[in-house]
């Protein structure tokens, strides 16, 4: 029997209702071709340690509890970091993913010679209104201050390269904005990300944890991370803007022969150092980078 060349990994937070008919059928999916399962309980407080206990003996699943829940990221950093296959797929507990979907992308990962397969939504409706706009934002502020090349940056269905994504736990979020930091980690240090197409369904059971704050904490781990790798993409375009503005403001001034503005010259002064500082953080960007190499 080949070794497994995949793990599916699935982070569960008070999830019984959905545990209780969505693992049996994961169990059977893995069983069939082979694959790894490692389902990370993320402190919950229901029946959800009881119901992994009963499947906790089988060689082709691993059960991983922490005692405090550490957050939707912090429960994926466990599951691909006990990974030992060549590829880590994460996928929901809550039953929306289709599990053949799994078997398309990892077979079009394979194909690309990827690093990092999304699943995309684009298209589908099955989140409301609040959510729906929650994401795009997410998306608009991720493409302004990055070329991200696929859409779906928030899905909960990937598939990585191992090794590369362990490389990079460190940079990442506890937090929901894992899902978009991970994808923006391999964009910005040059990884091949792709997407294709897949399906969603309604939950199963339970409701969505995520609201108004995650969608702020996400926009500013995503700042961060453009921080991280490409500063001078935030701190330049500052800086351009303040010293166009000081030009802008102060220039007629001084033809009137009025001297020189104040206000002009502190926003001139503003937008030389910021343009310093993104010096300065491009090199401390350059130190960080290598340590997470």
């Amino acid at each position: 029997m080949s070794e497994p060349n995949l793990t599916i990994v699935i982070p569960a937070y008070n999830e019984d209702a959905a545990l209780s008919s969505f693992l049996p059928e994961v169990l059977r999916f893995c069983e069939q071709r082979e694959y790894k399962l490692i389902v990370v309980d993320d402190g919950s407080s229901d029946g959800t340690q009881a119901i992994l206990g009963q499947f906790a003996n089988l060689p082709s699943m691993t059960v991983i509890r922490h005692k405090l829940n550490r957050g939707y990221g912090g429960a994926l950093k466990s599951g691909i970091s006990a990974a030992n296959t060549d590829y880590v797929a994460t996928i929901d507990a809550d039953g929306q993913h289709y599990l053949e979907d799994v078997e398309v992308l990892f077979g079009e990962l394979r194909s690309a010679d990827a690093d990092m397969m999304v699943g995309s939504r684009e298209g589908l409706n099955a989140s409301g209104l609040y959510r729906s706009i929650g994401k795009r934002l997410i998306r608009f502020v991720a493409n302004l201050l990055l070329d991200v090349p696929v859409y779906d940056i928030n899905s909960g269905l990937k598939i990585f390269n191992t090794k590369v994504a362990q490389r990079y736990l460190g940079l990442c979020p506890d937090s929901m904005a894992f899902s978009e930091v991970i994808t923006l980690v391999f964009v910005s240090d040059r990884h091949l990300v792709v997407e294709h197409p897949i399906r969603i369904r309604e939950r199963i059971a339970g409701s969505s944890t995520i609201t108004t704050a995650t969608a702020f904490q996400t926009m500013m781990e995503i700042l961060n991370i453009v921080v991280l790798f490409n500063p001078i993409r935030v701190f330049l375009p500052v800086s351009l803007i303040s010293v166009l503005l000081g030009v802008l403001w102060g220039l007629p001034i001084v033809l009137r022969g009025g001297g020189v503005s104040v206000g002009a010259m502190l926003a001139i002064v503003t937008g030389i150092i910021f343009f310093f500082l993104g010096l300065l953080a491009e090199q401390i960007s350059m130190i960080r980078r290598d340590r997470a190499s």
